[in-house]
């Protein structure tokens, strides 16, 4: 399509109209009643922005309704009005109350939007729309406008019974998985590190449920209460079609640049790799035992660690790599080596110290119940090549995604790459 032609279709693509979200005929919660963000253990109401449905953003984004919240933002449905399409808005709480949280974001997605798109990767990677400002009645709030997505990881175990991914399901969010990490670490040099069933959610193919969504809205208001002058509505689910599109890992306010030197500490506890805990140097290699701890517990449906102390009833470091020394053993020693913190757990030849008593050896295979035979032994080799105390053992990403158990066809979709495919993920 020439210039013109396209500047011709832009001008002849008025935007729509706000409409009106006035109808009165919705339940009103008592206002003594925690909802929402109002029951997290830190809510402080002054930090979130009170948006109110029907609201327009920077004079194009109309809120139509509530997708969800969390500890840091609020999210919500609303219809781009000059584009004439659906996006989620995220409204952070107020900027002073998150210091470098934001900065750092926006430092990735910037780095993201400036690499190449045609890596296979890139689709399976949050897209930015835009980003503004606004201001609200305490503080200046970030609001970053995203392509809808469906529900997450987590929300689709949550509905199952047993809790956990079926075969065929992981299969499919893996391929999506280990392309997205292929691209962050070899293409953009950054590192994600928090990542988690939370933080992959599945794409949206069908774009009727958008306009779904907002009609319903209109017709029957989400239920909310008012309270010091701020509404708090209920979230408003995204009906289900029984399928969902391909996967997309979200969510990049810890991640950081793999071109400088990391030694500090991150990752949720559970997840966090043995150069972390120790405090050695780390670079993307600790993304890969991430994904492995994640995929044992969204498959298995129980945590390979938990690193409760027995003494203090909280994670500590020791109780950890107590953990990791029963399921694979003792810890090389040049990683010792490279460990600052080494030594308060390890002995110079490499005995444990910690202050525990290190349980009895339980490797992989005796803790894998769900497979028999073959299968069972090309997924337990598919995790010991993330499972590694030595970063340099662990396959890359791109090497994870091409394994033979990754690549056996699922039942029902195309054998190759699921980018476009739908997938009734649940029953696999």
């Amino acid at each position: 399509m020439s210039f013109i032609s396209r500047v011709w279709n832009q001008l002849g693509r008025r935007a729509l109209r706000p409409r009106s979200f006035a109808n009165p005929n919705f339940t009103r919660l008592p206002p003594d009643q925690g909802i929402e963000e109002e029951t997290l253990p830190d809510y402080l109401p002054q930090r979130y922005y009170p948006v109110r449905i029907g609201e327009v953003f920077a004079d194009r984004y109309q809120v139509v309704g509530k997708l969800g919240y969390g500890a840091t933002s609020t999210v919500w449905l609303a219809r781009d009005l000059s584009q004439r399409r659906h996006v989620a808005l995220k409204v952070f709480i107020r900027s002073q109350a998150l210091g470098d949280h934001l900065e750092n974001e926006m430092a990735m997605f910037k780095r993201i939007e400036q690499r190449p798109s045609d890596h296979p990767g890139r689709d399976a990677v949050r897209t930015l729309l835009d980003s503004f400002q606004v201001k609200g009645p305490d503080g200046d709030h970030l609001v970053l406008a995203h392509p809808p997505l469906w529900r997450s990881i987590e929300a689709i175990i949550r509905r199952t019974n047993p809790r956990r991914l079926p075969p065929s399901g992981l299969r499919y969010v893996l391929k999506e998985l280990f392309l997205a990490l292929d691209y962050l670490h070899r293409e953009c040099n950054i590192i994600h590190t928090d990542i988690k069933a939370d933080n992959i959610m599945f794409s949206i193919s069908d774009t009727s449920v958008f306009t779904d969504f907002e009609e319903a809205e209109v017709r029957e208001p989400s239920p909310r209460k008012e309270l010091d002058g701020r509404t708090i509505y209920l979230s408003r689910i995204l009906k289900s079609t029984g399928m969902v599109g391909p996967p997309v890992l979200c969510d990049f306010g810890s991640a950081v640049f793999g071109d400088t030197e990391h030694r500090e500490c991150v990752q949720p506890h559970v997840y966090r790799a043995p150069e972390v805990t120790l405090e050695a140097l780390w670079d993307y290699k600790i993304d890969i035992w991430n994904v492995g701890c994640m995929i044992w517990d969204i498959f298995e449906g129980a945590q390979l660690f938990n690193g409760i102390d027995p003494e203090h009833h909280a994670y500590r470091r020791r109780a950890h790599l107590a953990e990791i020394i029963a399921l694979l053993g003792p810890p090389p020693k040049d990683l010792l080596a490279r460990g600052h913190l080494a030594r308060k757990f390890f002995s110079d030849e490499g005995t444990y110290i910690g202050g525990l008593q290190v349980p009895d050896p339980t490797p992989l295979e005796s803790l894998e119940e769900l497979l028999a035979g073959e299968d069972k032994r090309r997924f337990l080799e598919f995790m010991q090549k993330m499972l590694q105390w030595d970063p340099e053992k662990r396959a890359s990403a791109a090497e994870l995604q091409q394994d033979p158990w990754i690549q056996e066809p699922i039942e029902g979709q195309l054998a190759e790459s699921p980018r476009g495919v739908a997938k009734d993920v649940s029953r696999g």
